[in-house]
């Protein structure tokens, strides 16, 4: 029977602080919105983001071209 003493109370106490947990969060806003975070998974992103292209630093018409001279060896 003295375990209910205790166990009542405390559990009166989690139940409140549960409740004054939830009235806070509605206040602030919390569940003003419920739509848009549920969709922003379906959306891609990928359009926002700018793509990302390894170019190199040298650029082929950049140098000019060289002629080979043919080997000594033969052709």
């Amino acid at each position: 029977m003295s375990v209910l003493m205790i166990m009542i109370p405390l559990a009166l106490l989690l139940a409140g602080l549960g409740v004054a947990a939830f009235v806070i969060a509605v206040n602030r806003g919390q569940f003003d919105d419920l739509d848009t975070p549920a969709l922003r998974a379906v959306f891609d992103d990928d359009d926002l983001v700018p793509p990302v292209t390894h170019a190199s630093t040298t650029n082929d018409t950049d140098t000019p071209k060289t002629e080979q001279e043919p080997s000594k060896d033969g052709p």
